[in-house]
């Protein structure tokens, strides 16, 4: 029988499957490196454009931060101003309100009777005044009475004085206002 001997071959085939492992093991390192290194790549790029994101983010914050600022700075002024537009309201009110109770109370004083001071503290008023006559303070009373914008109309004090030589009856009197109603209903009438 003849014997081959087939090892040297199935060496050489060793070695060659060998060699072929070892460089398909080599080329499946290199792929894999290659994919780990473009992976890094572009997670090192990402990572770059989140903190670029992160650095103009914050640069907006700021910006919106100094813009909230500047609007809270209106806010306060706006509310300033509202304040004081209601102070203005106030005063023109105001304003409306004991000029045309004045006049009314010249209107109503009698010839030969002055009034020396006018006082108003909510709805009570007291007023001063000079007459020649009692009788002239009376009559002043009356109409005061007689008006729908008084009630309550008092005589404090009424007692003889003397002015350049001459009698006459120096009185103090209080009045409530008749209510706050036609105030009001007269403020917007002179503003027009």
């Amino acid at each position: 029988m003849i014997k081959i001997n087939l090892l040297p071959v199935r060496a050489a085939r060793k070695k060659e499957t060998a060699i072929q492992q070892l460089v398909i093991a080599g080329v499946v390192v290199v792929v894999i490196a290659l994919i780990v290194t473009s992976l890094y790549m572009v997670k090192r790029v990402q990572v770059s454009e989140t903190k670029d994101d992160i650095t103009s983010a914050n640069n907006k914050i700021k910006e919106l931060k100094t813009k909230i600022g500047k609007l809270e700075e209106l806010k306060t002024l706006k509310e300033q101003v509202k304040k004081k537009l209601d102070v203005l309201s106030q005063l023109r009110k105001n304003k409306t309100g004991p000029a045309q109770r004045l006049s009314l109370l010249s209107d109503l004083a009698p010839e030969r009777l002055w009034l020396t001071g006018y006082s108003e503290s909510g709805q009570e008023i007291k007023l001063s005044g000079i007459a020649f006559t009692e009788e002239l303070i009376a009559q002043f009373m009356k109409a005061l009475e007689a008006s729908s914008d008084f009630m309550t109309v008092e005589l404090v004090v009424s007692e003889q004085t003397m002015v350049a030589e001459t009698k006459l009856k120096k009185f103090d009197i209080t009045l409530k206002l008749e209510s706050a109603a036609p105030q009001s209903a007269i403020a917007p009438a002179g503003k027009k």
